[in-house]
């Protein structure tokens, strides 16, 4: 706690001597204030930086309130403030001729952790009994390091070792003092004192620095459950569930405007009468009071054989316009109540009309949901919320601070570029390496994601949460601050639970993605495609960064290490495809096309090798490395096209290269690809959905062509019969396999 003395101690040491002294924050750094708001001054020691417009939405409000008085001596109070002020406003005058100072401008967030760090290590020094830094050796370091590798618990005791980004930070506060050393007012670090000789915070801390990067990929057997869940709650489940919130709201909106036992006891038990026949005219069941007032009910004296026990009389009082129901009603009311109960029953009060939907992946329908109480509405609102944030984060690959900077005015209208075909845009802001505020941008998105974010709007709740959307500027924001952690278990506990599985749901295996990972797949998956490093780059908002790295064409750069990243990842796919190929001729499904008797006699070959090696060691087994081995060679030669596998082991032999006059190419042209006639093509079962709607879409064309048109007619033709001649090829390869 702060006592007066210990201010005007502050303010003294403060306003005496310190170059900073007196200095709006704000006004130094650059930050914008909120009309009629008031800044941060550097001779306050807590400094409140909630008055400062546009910060990101992901900031906490703890993180804006930084209070130094948590720094016990007052001298390195001091201290602390012109390093966090250096930190904000690296281009001041005094700070900007420091050779070792960071010439970027930190956030607030960032500061607010290296002010934990820095607190941390100058009350340590203080327990110590070191009243100034020049007091302080490598020694201290070292023992400081050693006390803080480790988290504890409440009593002190180490638990576990902290990861190497939290031990980096803790070194980082130390570090800093010595960058920023000729900045401070009081005495710095002695002038002989390099902490860890000169180590850099991230080695210190055993920070390993691989120019690959390690987020991985969402694994496909969480990523596919996981989105087709999210996709019917968004397709299927949203739209009704909006329109049950909406009466739900309209229900709470409606207030009763007779007090309870107010009146005589005639009136309401006659009004509430009333009610209980149109209960019983309509067929409607008595409402279920919620679970944890049968718990109160109980506590205070119900008996557990009461029939009425589980009716909520509240909820009936309110029907009649009465703001709660007294138990001094209770006598005259018993029996028309058991009455009722007796011929309608008793139900919980939303959700009771339930339209039938598809059951998920089957012919079946079931009720969209069975009956809830009003706050198992806001829950399932919560999870259908969840599930838009799943959609827009998988599909985009926005990031945490983007999703929270979206609001309601995110899906712009489509925009028609031609007849039937529509653009989709969302509005949002990008936040990293970005100025304070972020900068407006748009993400070009599917009708699928437009959808969500617009139902996201609509399943908003009619007041904001106050611990996640602090302030006015905050009302309109579609999803606010939010934990994507504690959002998505409650997710796939709802999908893994009674409710998705009676909707036919698949449940979710762990472990639990993080909106890093479901970024990183997208890239990945977009790059595999032709130009989709680029198009990955500008979907993910990373241009500024290939700017300055990749397409500078700087050795190292970040094009290069992202290409040699997805070259590694198609080589892994082009194995596992491979293998599955390799597997069905095991089992007598055979490819199809041109190059089908070459691939086959190339498994036949395969096959010959291992089971020779089985036949000289009968006691060893092929192992699936054994095998990848034995394919990997072939496996490099493949490349993806929409409606085939086109194995380029021989570029002379390549139609499409024949056709563009360019033999010497060392990649294939997928665009002059005609699978049905090049020797290096094959057909496999996955692309007989490309082939039969390619023959689908011929023969509805067909149909639409005048009679005029005839030149049309005959390509058309030729196409459609070709796309049967490959179906029955594949078919008849599938089902009736030929050496």
């Amino acid at each position: 706690m702060t006592t007066p003395s210990t201010t005007a101690a502050s303010r003294a040491v403060t306003s005496a001597r310190s170059v900073f002294a007196g200095a709006d924050i704000a006004q130094a750094t650059g930050l914008a204030l909120v009309a009629g708001g008031r800044g941060p001054v550097f001779d306050d020691d807590l400094w409140d930086f909630t008055a400062i417009a546009h910060l990101p939405t992901q900031v906490r409000q703890w993180a804006k309130r930084w209070d130094f008085t948590a720094i016990h001596n007052p001298w390195f109070r001091l201290i602390a403030k012109e390093l966090l002020f250096a930190l904000l406003a690296p281009r001041h005058e005094a700070v900007a001729v420091l050779p070792h100072a960071y010439r970027v401008a930190f956030t607030i967030s960032t500061c607010r952790a290296r002010l934990s760090s820095v607190t941390r290590w100058l009350n340590w020094l203080t327990d110590q009994g070191i009243t100034s830094l020049t007091h302080v050796s490598q020694r201290h370091c070292e023992a400081y390091l050693e006390d803080h590798r480790h988290a504890c618990d409440e009593h002190g005791r180490p638990v576990r070792e902290l990861g190497a980004g939290s031990v980096r930070e803790t070194v980082a506060g130390v570090l800093d003092l010595l960058s920023y050393g000729e900045l401070f007012t009081s005495e710095g670090y002695p002038p002989e004192l390099r902490p860890w000789n000169g180590t850099p915070a991230s080695v210190v801390a055993g920070v390993v620095h691989s120019r690959e990067n390690k987020t991985p990929p969402v694994a496909d057997e969480v990523l596919r459950p996981m989105l087709a869940a999210a996709l019917h709650v968004v397709e299927v489940i949203s739209p009704l569930l909006i329109e049950l919130n909406r009466r739900v709201s309209a229900a709470a909106r409606v207030t009763p405007t007779r007090p309870g036992g107010c009146s005589g006891r005639s009136e309401p038990v006659a009004q509430i009468t009333r009610v209980l026949r149109d209960y019983a005219a309509a067929g409607d069941p008595l409402p279920q009071v919620i679970d944890h007032r049968v718990g109160r009910r109980l506590s205070t004296g119900w008996d557990p054989a009461d029939p009425l026990l589980t009716v909520s009389l509240d909820q009936i009082a309110a029907r009649a316009g009465f703001t709660a129901f007294k138990r001094a009603w209770l006598p005259a009311l018993r029996r028309p109540l058991e009455d009722i109960l007796g011929r309608v029953g008793i139900a919980k009060p939303w959700g009771r009309d339930a339209a039938e939907i598809p059951v998920a992946a089957t012919q079946n329908t079931v009720a969209w949901t069975l009956p809830l109480h009003a706050g198992e509405v806001a829950h399932l609102t919560e999870v259908a919320r969840t599930a838009c944030v799943l959609v827009v984060a998988t599909v985009t690959g926005m990031r945490a601070g983007e999703l929270m900077e979206l609001t309601t005015a995110a899906p712009l209208p489509p925009q028609e570029t031609a007849p039937g075909l529509a653009r989709y845009r969302i509005a949002g802001r990008v936040i990293k390496d970005q100025p304070p505020g972020g900068t407006p941008d748009q993400w070009v998105v599917i009708a699928e994601v437009h959808r969500a974010v617009e139902l996201a709007a609509q399943l908003l709740p009619h007041h904001d949460d106050a611990g996640d959307n602090e302030g006015s500027q905050n009302e309109s924001l579609l999803f606010g601050r939010f934990s994507f952690a504690s959002r998505y278990a409650t997710f796939r506990n709802w999908v893994n639970g009674s409710a998705g599985q009676r909707l036919g749901l698949a449940p979710i295996p762990g472990p639990a993605p993080t909106l890093r990972g479901l970024r990183r797949t997208l890239a990945i998956e977009l790059a595999y495609r032709p130009g989709g490093l680029l198009a990955a780059k500008i979907h993910l908002k990373h241009v500024s960064v290939a700017t300055t790295e990749g397409y500078a064409a700087r050795p190292g750069g970040a094009q290069a290490r992202l290409l040699a990243e997805v070259s590694d990842h198609e080589q892994q796919r082009n194995l596992d495809l491979t293998l599955q190929a390799f597997g069905d001729y095991q089992q007598g499904i055979h490819p199809a096309g041109p190059g089908a008797r070459e691939l086959l006699e190339f498994f036949a070959s395969v096959d010959a090798q291992l089971t020779e090696s089985a036949r000289t060691d009968p006691t060893v087994l092929a192992s699936d490395r054994e095998v990848l081995n034995l394919l990997s060679k072939r496996a490099r030669t493949l490349h993806l096209a929409s409606a085939n596998y086109c194995w380029f082991a021989d570029p002379s032999r390549a139609l499409c290269l024949r056709l563009a006059g360019t033999p010497e190419a060392d990649t294939p042209m997928a665009g002059l690809c005609d699978s049905g006639r090049c020797p290096q093509a094959t057909h496999h079962p996955c692309h007989r959905d490309v082939w039969a709607d390619h023959a689908a879409n011929t023969a509805v064309f067909l149909g639409s062509l005048g009679a005029t048109r005839r030149a049309e007619k005959t390509r058309l033709h030729t196409e459609h019969a070709r796309s049967l001649r490959v179906l029955e090829q594949i078919d008849a390869a599938a089902t009736n396999p030929k050496d």
